[in-house]
């Protein structure tokens, strides 16, 4: 399985972002942008929770597994590396979502005159904010699951054996 990079995770939120920015002028410009859902920053905050007590959890567990402590619950590698892909999907449409909340969180920045907007435009910020968490939740999630690298058998310098 591939590390997630975080380059991959800023060009999709700067994608994102730019473009929502810019739907978000257009639209204006037809019409009533339509508002920020004030459950966005909960339901993104929830996953960063889920995915932290999943890290948090699965680290413990590795540790005690990896100091031999009686009774220590091992982990399945199978449902390592789904919570890794959850993670990992989560991260992705985290960094998404927060470029689309962010581009409209700039562009409503213009408009702070009116309450209304003023609103959306803090929602806009707490749900970029909220999927940021997701990231980092996610992301230490993937470490935690990390195999550590097997020094033994390949020693620095050597070949690796094909």
């Amino acid at each position: 399985m591939r590390e997630l990079r975080i380059r991959v995770l800023a060009g999709v939120f700067v994608v994102a972002g730019v473009l929502s920015w810019a739907g978000a002028r257009l639209w204006n410009s037809i019409g009533t942008l339509p508002s920020v859902p004030l459950a966005a920053p909960v339901v993104l905050a929830l996953i960063a929770v889920v995915l932290l007590s999943t890290a948090l959890s699965l680290r413990a567990r590795l540790k005690a597994q990896r100091e031999r402590r009686p009774g220590a619950k091992g982990v399945d590698p199978l449902m390592a590396a789904r919570a890794v892909v959850f993670g990992q999907a989560s991260a992705l449409v985290a960094a998404l979502v927060a470029g689309i909340y962010g581009g409209a969180g700039v562009f409503l920045l213009e408009l702070l005159d009116l309450p209304a907007r003023r609103d959306q435009a803090i929602y806009a910020g707490f749900s970029a904010l909220a999927g940021f968490g997701v990231i980092a939740a996610a992301l230490f999630l993937e470490r935690v699951c990390r195999l550590p690298e097997d020094d033994d058998q390949n020693p620095p310098g050597a070949q690796p054996a094909a």
